[in-house]
């Protein structure tokens, strides 16, 4: 599928890229780190890993707090992240009203949790924790108050979607 692009795997195709206009033209844009690591609140989107790294801020907060990571671990926090204030048509005019011109939500960090319906993994927000596919509301809010959305799969770059999408659902 990646070789049905525009661009081949050498730098000579890559070097026809231009960045779009509206772009150029975009001073500003949210870029939005939010998943079950949100639920510590502790640290930053890194507290997974570091949780279990023995002499981290991460490991002792997490001993202190929730106690030894065989009784309580990562995937104890997700039935916690139940995103019961998530309002997507208030973030999206939140946005705009800010100046964003775009919006690049992070659809899977580096936990492996999906923040949309997938059928390649039950480890997703549709499934799991808020129960809900966050970031296809969230991608139509965002569509409907006429930003760019982009998608983050980290570690990867972000990527812009088109204008169509999502029809109807991530």
């Amino acid at each position: 599928m990646a070789n049905d692009g525009p661009y081949r795997a050498d730098w000579q195709s890559l070097q026809k890229y231009g960045v779009p206009d509206w772009y150029q033209d975009a001073k500003f844009g949210i870029f939005i780190h939010w998943g079950v690591y949100s639920v510590p609140a502790y640290g930053s989107e890194w507290y997974p890993r570091n949780m279990y790294r023995p002499g981290s801020d991460e490991y002792k907060h997490h001993l202190s707090t929730y106690g030894a990571l065989t009784k309580f671990g990562y995937k104890d926090f997700i039935p916690m992240f139940r995103a019961e204030h998530f309002d997507p048509a208030a973030w999206a005019r939140l946005f705009k009203e800010a100046g964003a011109k775009y919006v690049v939500p992070v659809f899977e960090h580096h936990d492996g949790f999906t923040m949309y319906d997938s059928g390649l993994s039950d480890w997703t927000a549709a499934k799991m924790g808020p129960r809900r596919d966050v970031l296809g509301e969230l991608a139509r809010s965002i569509r409907a108050e006429g930003l760019y959305l982009g998608r983050l799969f980290s570690p990867r770059r972000a990527q812009f979607l088109p204008r169509w999408w999502p029809p109807d659902r991530v």
